[in-house]
């Protein structure tokens, strides 16, 4: 009998590394679009909404703001989401930037969650 081999995707919250206690370091917020994985590097667009990292823009979504907490789809319709935005520590290797980014890019989106509080272990 042949085996299979399962990919799983990523598990909500699976990026946690260590949080604050309480809800200090996630906040509530709507992902505009996209169906998007857990531990996904956000940006906000310019109506205040999520959305995946966009590093080669110029419309403020080339700024990392957040890290998707729990996957969602919101591919046809915007969704509600949980974000982490602030002290708490994510496994870098458990984090989905966008396929075309560069390392100079991640590097840059790296330093903006640094700055928020989001440490990449």
């Amino acid at each position: 009998m042949a085996s299979k081999t399962f990919t799983e995707g990523r598990h909500t919250g699976e990026h946690i590394v260590s949080e604050a206690n309480g809800a200090r370091s996630r906040e509530q917020g709507t992902l505009a679009a996209g169906n998007l994985a857990a531990g996904t590097v956000l940006a906000l667009n310019g109506a205040g909404n999520y959305v995946q990292l966009a590093p080669a823009a110029a419309d403020g979504t080339e700024t990392a703001k957040a890290v998707l907490y729990a996957s969602v789809d919101a591919s046809e319709a915007p969704k509600p989401c949980v974000v982490h935005v602030r002290a708490c520590e994510v496994h870098g290797e458990a984090l989905t930037w966008p396929d075309a980014a560069t390392e100079e890019q991640i590097t840059a989106g790296t330093n903006d969650l640094i700055g928020l509080g989001v440490i990449i272990r």
